[in-house]
């Protein structure tokens, strides 16, 4: 048996490291606590979160997970507004760079005004979809979120009903 086992180990030890750097620096599941990105993203609904930062352009309307300026846990939220963007919210529409912006994915218009305000440098203005009930950076005290706070960029939604089933 100890044979056996001896011939095991090295590939029980690699599978375990590969699959650790793969979570640390490829990709990982997570799963969504709240319902901030209804309709898009359900409460309870796993994501698959390319973290190859490097390697990926971030774009106005990308789901990104990243660390905000207002707590410790991870955020899932769409990004609206990438470096040298104007942000404005008025009667109820999204304004990026003075043009009004189509957004068929959030789940009501905004009961808020907020803005204008310029993203800085190296920071992002993320908002979620549910856009009266999202605590994101309209509602923080320091609304932007640095380069270095990204996790990673949202490759696919797993609703949670497939795995109930």
């Amino acid at each position: 048996m100890w044979k056996t086992l001896k011939q095991w180990i090295p590939s029980v030890i690699v599978a375990v490291g590969l699959s650790l750097f793969i979570k640390a620096y490829v990709a990982e599941a997570m799963s969504v606590p709240t319902g901030s990105m209804i309709p898009t993203i359900e409460k309870k609904d796993h994501l698959i979160v390319e973290k190859m930062m490097w390697l990926t352009d971030l774009k106005h309307g990308d789901i990104v997970v990243f660390y905000p300026p207002v707590a410790e846990d991870r955020y899932v939220k769409r990004l609206i507004g990438l470096p040298g963007d104007r942000i404005e919210v008025k009667n109820g529409q999204l304004y990026r760079n003075d043009v009004p912006v189509e957004e068929p994915y959030i789940q009501e218009k905004m009961n808020y005004s907020y803005g204008p305000i310029t993203v800085p440098q190296d920071h992002y203005f993320f908002l979620g979809d549910n856009r009266n009930n999202s605590f994101d950076s309209h509602l923080w005290d320091k609304p932007f979120v640095s380069t270095d706070e990204i996790i990673g960029k949202v490759l696919a939604v797993v609703p949670t009903h497939i795995f109930s089933q």
